[in-house]
């Protein structure tokens, strides 16, 4: 069986092998992606739209009928993944091979055998082995997302047995429509297949290298599959290859502490140098662009691997390579050896050679699990998004955009347990769950066992379940024990701490205007890209964004809900509800940003703040996600192009890489506030 679904896995690899270069540097001459689909027969359309009506009923239907009946109800989006996937290839245009007409219907025909067994109470791909795909509903936007699974013959669902998980990273796509990633999930196991694990395939919102919702996208597809399958938190293996590759270099370096092993083939680990040298481009980044690049760039976050086991692969005659090279020479500065395995000859593949070495090591570190408790943690972030490392928190940053450092070590044979040296952080947590220190060391707690940058500091006992949590913070640049890591303070911290594309990780809510504008120019152009990003968050992000006018919303979706405010003042109410509390402000001719005001006639703000009517979620002002059609064409263009706030100038012409002439742009302070430094 595998051999077959190996040779079925290789026929498809060519809708997926479109390659960057030279060509696509060409910000005026800007290829679609995804591309156009090409025509459906009307035959095929008027029966593919029929099966979609049919299981878009039956869907429905099953909505009522299962609403006393949650086990059942919570698998519906198992369901829901077929119906999508065919749909929106019809609606938007995205079929791209006839043998993807014929790939639809099959899928139908899946998605209504499914609904007609949730109706008779089963659902036997819950427990089934094999190939099996699955879906959730995304907290981001609603959506239901897909995602496939190679569930080992050994699973058992009534064993008490914990299995290993292993992510695989899928490569660049750019017709990987939800038709074609089904199709291949299955049909295919992919490359790796360890014995006894499960093995996730995320769709990662299409071909975004799994960054922002394509990030948040593999977490909500853990949580998934924790609903239904036994796993071990402490065997989760990241793997990937190309793009995957890419991904699984970010995963890795971002999140330390959720991994058992990395194991990350070819791709790409940072910006500048890869689009030098693979994609041959003149990289001018503007100077917010470049701070930027420190949300992704994995070489930036190299010595984070000191606590997490990491196995890199490259064809030796790859171009791809320089990824791993990359990451080998910042790992060498952290005091660390990249170990590198090399498929001789090869190009942009494994060889067997390869693939058996990366197993063998793979699988033994696996088998020993991952280290809940190291002695040790090294950690390093540029931004509050990435913020902590197995027992290390960090609660907030002296300078964003500039590298932090923990390095902290748990020496159980000294009254002075926890020794932590800090560089650029003015707050920190220490955390421990119950059951996870080790007996010997719960007496010690409290007192002066904690030693902050060489100065002993007080810190509090341990709970009665022998859990220990403790809270530092810099105060009047000393290190003291706070009660909380929230201060009350207006102040950026993890999940509200910008840039623009930050809001657009969690629930967002389009808010349009019904009011009338200033300026009808203004107007004109915040109703284009209102509509730019919603389109573009369906072809980039596969979802719908939400959208809803100002004067329908309601306390719970402010509570919520990021909100994306389109317009000024004038035309949109929540907008002039909170106005006055905005660091940028509307006056009767002009945007002031600090002591610079800017022509309203053809100038607008765009910027991402705490929502004062509920700091605890964004608003943004006249912004989707900030990169666009040129930074389609390259995965390693895909991140912010904007910081927290700019300016545009309205009448220079929107392009594939801005939405008009950038003529301010910045950053806020750690308090959010408009900073006297000149970088706006």
């Amino acid at each position: 069986m595998t051999t077959r679904l190996a040779a079925a896995f290789l026929i498809m690899v060519p809708l997926a092998a479109r390659a960057d270069g030279p060509r696509d540097n060409l910000p005026d001459n800007v290829r679609p992606v995804p591309p156009k689909g090409i025509p459906v027969p009307d035959a095929d359309r008027s029966e593919l739209r029929a099966g979609v009506e049919d299981l878009g009923r039956q869907i429905e239907s099953l909505r009522t009928a299962l609403k006393g009946k949650p086990n059942l109800l919570k698998l519906l989006p198992d369901v829901q993944v077929y119906h999508k996937a065919v749909h929106d290839a019809l609606e938007y245009d995205e079929f791209f091979k006839p043998g993807e007409i014929r790939a639809a219907k099959d899928l139908l025909r899946h998605g209504m055998e499914r609904a007609r067994q949730l109706r008779e109470g089963q659902a036997p791909w819950d427990s089934a082995t094999g190939l099996v795909v699955r879906g959730y509903v995304s907290r981001i936007d609603g959506s239901v997302q897909p995602y496939g699974l190679v569930v080992p013959m050994s699973y058992d669902p009534e064993s008490p047995h914990r299995y290993r998980l292993d992510v695989w990273c899928h490569g660049r796509g750019e017709t990987l429509s939800e038709v074609n990633f089904l199709s291949q999930r299955e049909k295919s196991p992919g490359e790796f297949t360890p014995r006894d694990a499960i093995v996730v395939h995320p769709y990662g919102r299409y071909c975004n290298a799994n960054k922002f919702a394509g990030e948040i996208d593999l977490f909500e597809a853990i949580d998934s599959i924790k609903s239904h399958y036994q796993i071990n938190e402490y065997q989760i293996v990241m793997r990937g290859f190309s793009m995957g590759g890419a991904a699984c270099w970010q995963f890795a370096v971002h999140y330390p502490d959720r991994w058992a092993a990395a194991a990350p083939g070819a791709g790409f680990s940072e910006t500048a140098d890869f689009l030098k040298v693979f994609q041959k481009e003149a990289v001018k980044p503007t100077w917010y662009e470049q701070k930027l690049w420190h949300l992704y760039d994995c070489t930036d976050y190299a010595m984070n691997l000191a606590n997490l086991p990491t196995v890199a692969y490259s064809g030796e005659d790859d171009h791809q390579k320089q990824a791993a090279d990359m990451m080998a020479k910042a790992l060498k500065a952290e005091g660390i050896e990249l170990t590198h395995i090399i498929g001789k000859k090869a190009k942009h593949h494994y060889t067997p050679e390869a693939k058996d070495e990366i197993n063998r090591r793979i699988d033994a570190i696996a088998e020993q699990q991952r280290d809940p408790l190291p002695v040790s943690v090294r950690f390093t972030t540029w931004t509050l998004r990435y913020n902590r490392s197995f027992w290390v928190q960090i609660d907030g940053l002296e300078h964003h955009w500039e590298r932090a450092r923990i390095e902290a070590t748990l020496e159980a044979d000294k009254d002075r347990l926890f020794s932590i040296q800090t560089s650029n952080v003015s707050a920190l947590t220490l955390q421990f769950p119950a059951g996870l220190l080790p007996t010997e060391i719960l007496p010690k707690l409290g007192g002066q066992s904690v030693t902050i940058d060489g100065t002993p500091v007080e810190a509090p006992g341990p709970r009665s379940d022998r859990s220990w949590t403790a809270h530092f913070r810099k105060v009047d640049g000393k290190w003291k024990s706070v009660s909380s890591d929230d201060d009350g303070t207006l102040r950026k911290r993890h999940g509200l701490q910008g840039p623009i594309d930050e809001a657009f990780m969690e629930s967002f809510l389009m808010v349009r205007p019904t009011g009338s504008a200033r300026n009808e120019k203004v107007a004109k152009w915040a109703d284009g890209e209102m509509k730019h990003a919603a389109d573009h968050w369906r072809k980039q992000f596969r979802g719908i964004a939400r959208v809803k006018d100002d004067r329908e919303i309601n306390d719970a979706e402010i509570a919520g809900n990021n909100l994306v405010l389109w317009g000024d003042p004038s035309s949109n109410a929540i907008l002039a509800k909170i106005a006055d509390k905005l660091p940028i402000r509307w006056e009767k001719d002009g945007v002031r940003l600090g002591k610079s005001t800017y022509d309203a006639g053809h100038h607008v703000p765009v910027l991402i703040y705490p929502n004062p009517l509920n700091p605890r979620r964004y608003v943004v002002i006249n912004s989707g996600f900030t990169f666009r059609e040129y930074d389609y064409l390259s995965n390693a263009r895909q991140v912010p192009r904007l910081p927290d706030y700019a300016v545009v100038d309205i009448d220079q012409p929107l392009t594939s890489r801005a939405p008009g002439k950038i003529v301010a742009a910045g950053f806020f302070g750690e308090r959010w506030e408009l900073r006297n430094d000149g970088q706006h």
